[in-house]
């Protein structure tokens, strides 16, 4: 799904003031309250466990948006193998969420059943906790994602992008979403491309992971993606759109063969918090 502007909200940028803490430690932000986190959680069910992960994408929303300090929380599908286009996958699905406090993230993580249940009869289960650094448009017609992160010369870089496709301009977005795409799976620097979707057709998203913000913008830059720009600005094809960087700060698990270590391993100095813990694989790849 192509980046493209939003007349919601403006674009805001986080400045630089705080540190990554050692794994055990709260980063604080304005007032000396904990900074607010995201979480991003890809999940492939094992065949034998799709009906009870279809219920879960149906009504789970329900269950883990009463978690304490979530003030956000999307379930979404996937396409085929987790990948874009209008195919739905009968096992992939994410969620994205929005956390008060880094401990509030880690509680959901520790104590969530559903959080559990979708771990234990995974084939692939990847989360990364991320904080934001840029944010610009909206999201049911608000920001979820407080600025609290900073990017640094060198490092990963993860970014989401979301849009509500108009029904008139459906057509037209989707002669061009498939070469910017398909780019963005071969574009240099380009870790991990996701796409989600949180209704068919309609309401679409993008995460994405990559070796630094440089080969980020280069690829937003160019070619196919550039295009699918252009035209979604010209067309007037979203009604509403967000689009936000982050700050990978900790990781665990695995996604399509690799680990959480390979797909966030820094390019400098600075680590990337991994818990490499393993993932149930009851059964193959759906």
């Amino acid at each position: 799904m192509s980046r493209e502007r939003s007349g919601a909200p403006g674009r805001r940028t986080a400045g630089y003031p705080r540190q990554v803490p050692a794994k055990g430690h709260t980063v604080m932000g304005g007032a000396g309250m904990p900074a607010e986190v995201g979480l991003f959680v890809l999940v492939n069910v094992a065949p034998a466990a799709r009906l009870a992960g279809y219920l879960r994408f149906l009504l789970g929303r329900f269950a883990m948006g009463r978690a304490p300090g979530m003030r956000f929380l999307k379930v979404m599908g996937s396409g085929q193998e987790g990948g874009f286009g209008l195919r739905p996958s009968p096992s992939h699905q994410g969620l994205v969420c929005a956390f008060e406090h880094d401990a509030d993230a880690d509680r959901f993580l520790a104590e969530s059943p559903q959080l559990r249940a979708y771990r234990e009869q995974a084939v692939d289960f990847l989360v990364v906790k991320v904080r934001a650094t840029s944010s610009r448009g909206a999201w049911d017609g608000r920001e979820p994602f407080a600025l609290t992160g900073r990017l640094r010369p060198g490092q990963p870089v993860a970014a989401l992008t979301r849009a509500s496709i108009r029904p008139a301009a459906v057509a037209r977005f989707w002669r061009h979403s498939p070469p910017s795409e398909r780019s963005l799976v071969q574009a240099a620097g380009c870790r991990l491309a996701v796409g989600l979707g949180e209704a068919p057709v309609l309401r679409q998203a993008t995460f994405s992971i990559w070796d630094d913000q440089a080969a980020m913008d280069a690829y937003a830059r160019q070619g196919a993606h550039l295009d699918a720009i252009r035209a979604a600005a010209a067309g007037g094809f979203f009604s509403e759109s967000l689009f936000c960087r982050f700050e990978p700060v900790w990781a665990m698990g695995a996604w399509q063969g690799r680990s959480a270590a390979e797909i966030l391993a820094p390019a400098a100095s600075r680590p990337v918090m991994f818990e490499p813990e393993p993932v149930s694989a009851a059964g193959a790849r759906g």
